[in-house]
């Protein structure tokens, strides 16, 4: 799970909804007055557009239009109890809908679970982006070795409550001992964790874990694509990423001192990498 170091938006960002062929998705959007492209930020599993909150600014100040947002089932983008409605496919086409309000040149960025929803876009909606970007994503499922309490997660939805679930997760954190969030982030987490539709968060969540390696297809899709990912990314293993980069006829980017979450651990390192990928 991302989670933002704050929740009040930068000067110039506002909420929105945006229309896609399936109803709409609430968004975050920043723009500079003359926009050279837009930047769509899809967020991953259990995420929202606010993980993106301290990455609007820095691209904006570079000159990009941004729209990031909720997947359906993700915080505001209230969906339905129906596991169909999740399919990777539909997300991909939700994602293109998306992309398809950009001003000028579009380039998706698909954090984690959004990299393979960013790739479904290109090679099943056929997104027309300038470039995608697998941010801390991989070219498949996740390892086992690397699930962590996915499978038991998917195993309680949708019978156990969400708060429920929220209430094991918080006691298990402690237990560990991380850091806690700020007060108002932290009661954000669990209003955003509840509200999340938990058919989604089970589809989502075996998409994780049975997604095929169609690296090869994106390869072929004609768009120009990037791998990055932070230096301590445990998800997917950086070796992975690594070939998936190679297989794209690229080379993965590090972003150091960052982990899984690259937007929050590093906004202006990541601005800066974006950008300069962009640009070329």
């Amino acid at each position: 799970m991302s989670t933002p170091l704050r929740l009040s938006l930068p000067d110039g960002a506002r909420r929105v909804d945006i229309g896609v062929t399936r109803g709409v998705r609430a968004a975050l959007e920043i723009s500079p007055t003359d926009p050279r492209g837009t930047a769509i930020l899809v967020p991953g599993f259990t995420g929202s557009k606010e993980d993106f909150i301290d990455l609007l600014a820095p691209l904006a100040e570079r000159g990009w239009r941004v729209i990031a947002f909720d997947q359906l089932g993700q915080w505001e983008s209230t969906g339905p109890d129906e596991p169909a409605a999740y399919a990777l496919e539909l997300l991909g086409a939700d994602a293109r809908d998306v992309a398809a309000s950009a001003t000028g040149p579009a380039h998706i960025v698909g954090h984690s679970l959004g990299g393979l929803v960013a790739r479904s876009a290109v090679i099943d909606a056929g997104a027309d982006v300038a470039s995608i970007t697998m941010l801390c994503s991989g070219p498949g499922a996740i390892p086992e070795d690397c699930r962590g309490a996915i499978p038991a997660l998917i195993g309680a939805l949708p019978d156990t409550p969400m708060s429920e679930i929220w209430r094991v997760k918080e006691q298990m954190d402690l237990q560990a001992g991380g850091p806690l969030p700020p007060p108002e982030v932290h009661a954000f987490l669990r209003e955003r964790f509840v509200a999340t539709n938990p058919w989604g968060l089970r589809t989502m969540g075996e998409i994780l874990l049975t997604e095929s390696d169609r690296t090869h297809l994106l390869a072929s899709a004609g768009v120009s694509a990037h791998v990055v990912y932070g230096a301590d990314d445990d998800v997917w293993p950086l070796a992975e990423q690594d070939a998936m980069a190679a297989a794209l006829g690229t080379t993965a980017h590090v972003i150091a001192g960052a982990a899984h979450s690259p937007a929050v651990d590093d906004p202006h390192a990541t601005a800066a990498l974006l950008d300069t990928l962009w640009r070329a």
